[in-house]
């Protein structure tokens, strides 16, 4: 274990309030990746796949309970407001966790951003008398009003998200059932070719696949930027993490089971990009293609409000460690207890963003940040909890391990585009560094523990 101390702060500025419990977060971080999260990126990966989407979302929740875990274990230790940018400082150094903060600013900047392209363009397609810019400017101030109030009410809209989302995905699936019945006999190859069919299967195309359909699970690591607003955080995040994970991809399994069942393989869709709401419409007809479309907007306004929510946290727990100037970014508004300007910040990027990138390049690029972060947090927990530990145990070394190659293997699968300028990004990181700490002759990160 590591014997390092903890720094907690004096003086009586304001806080982060503990109101959540371990069924807020759940909820919290069920919207935030979404209960509907395999329908986006459905068509893409059955096409990869040959077939065997559910196959790669099975494999995607193996490897991301791995790092799950380790995300977990590290709140346990530091359950403070940073996430990864504290577990890597902390355990393996300052500048470390710099850049791995510094990498995540991109990612969590760049998810409420693509999410407000994405609902402009679903909203547009719904009232198309109203333009674009319209929609992008109302649902960047949606999710900056949702995320200036008090946490407790967010965890209330939270819950109502995902009743409803729920409610369209039992509609989604009795509809399913309803169609394969109507089938007529069917044998039992029809049943297991989802898992695997002889015909079509490709080792290499289910791994290609699966480095997409990881995204199902991309955001459950926001659950532990909350870490000073939940009760008792060395039990919660951990717990929460975990079960996100694990109702993430067994929901996700079901889903696009019984989408593949309504559609087999080798028909082609009309549009790949938006197949899962094809593949409603054969189940349920025209009623039903528009809300399962509806629910997916719906689910990406709660992704995206969500999304934000986390980025404040981690640029607060940033900026309280004075990686980034303390007296904007570590603030707190008294009267909500929330990190206001962080909060209006993220709002005006998402609306300016929504003007300049596409949602593709937004979504390659929050990636690139992803998983350097996963990557980090993975190797942080090994060296706690394996090299550091006074008894050596293969339980605790293989999650990180594990999680920390498969990590590597996506990152390292993203095009080149993203990886430029991802490296761009993490260039102007090192920059900044350098200029802040004239040459890294000064202390870069000085981390600060909350009390609990």
């Amino acid at each position: 274990m590591s014997s390092k101390p903890e720094v907690t702060p004096t003086g009586g500025a304001p806080r982060l309030r503990r109101a959540l419990s371990l069924w807020d977060l759940v909820l919290y971080g069920i919207v935030l990746i979404q209960p509907t999260a395999p329908m986006p990126v459905f068509g893409v990966v059955y096409q990869e796949a040959r077939g065997h989407a559910v196959t790669t979302i099975l494999i995607g929740m193996v490897a991301m309970l791995f790092t799950a875990i380790s995300y977990g274990r590290m709140a346990r230790a530091y359950p403070s407001a940073g996430s990864a940018f504290t577990y890597v400082g902390r355990e393996l150094h300052p500048s470390l966790g710099y850049l791995t903060g510094w990498s995540m600013a991109a990612d969590y900047m760049l998810n409420p951003l693509i999410c407000v392209i994405w609902s402009a363009k679903a909203a547009g397609n719904i009232v198309p008398e109203v333009p674009y810019a319209l929609w992008a400017v109302f649902f960047a101030l949606l999710f900056t009003g949702l995320n200036l109030r008090a946490i407790r009410a967010t965890a209330r809209t939270n819950e109502f998200l995902a009743a409803g989302m729920g409610v369209v995905i039992m509609l989604f699936l009795i509809s399913a059932v309803r169609y394969v019945v109507h089938l007529g006999t069917l044998d039992a190859g029809f049943f297991i070719r989802p898992f695997y069919d002889p015909r079509t299967f490709s080792a290499k195309a289910v791994w290609t696949g699966t480095s997409i359909a990881v995204l199902t699970y991309i955001g459950f690591d926001g659950i532990s930027t909350l870490s000073e607003e939940v009760h008792n955080p060395r039990r919660n995040i951990l717990w929460a993490t975990v079960l996100v994970c694990l109702i993430t991809g067994i929901l996700a399994s079901i889903e696009v089971y019984a989408a593949q069942l309504v559609w087999p393989f080798g028909k082609p869709f009309p549009d790949v990009d938006t197949a899962y709401v094809h593949v409603a419409g054969q189940a349920g007809g025209v009623i039903l293609f528009h809300l399962v479309n509806m629910t997916l907007l719906v689910a990406t306004i709660g992704s995206g409000s969500g999304a934000q929510l986390a980025a404040a946290r981690l640029l607060y727990g940033m900026g309280r460690d004075n990686a980034i100037p303390k007296s904007f970014f570590g603030a707190i508004e008294p009267k909500r207890n929330i990190p206001r300007n962080n909060v209006l910040l993220l709002g005006g990027l998402a609306l300016a963003g929504a003007f300049v990138i596409t949602y593709q390049f937004g979504a390659e690029m929050l990636n690139f940040g992803a998983f350097i972060a996963f990557m980090g947090v993975n190797a942080a927990a090994f060296v706690r909890y394996y090299l550091r530990a006074e008894k050596k145990s293969w339980i605790n070394a293989l999650p990180p391990v594990f999680g920390f190659l498969i990590c590597f293997y996506i990152w390292t699968s993203l095009r080149t585009p993203a990886k430029v300028a991802g490296g761009i990004w993490v260039a102007a990181g090192l920059i900044y560094g350098y200029w802040k700490t004239h040459g890294f002759q000064k202390e870069l990160v000085r981390f600060e523990m909350p009390p609990e």
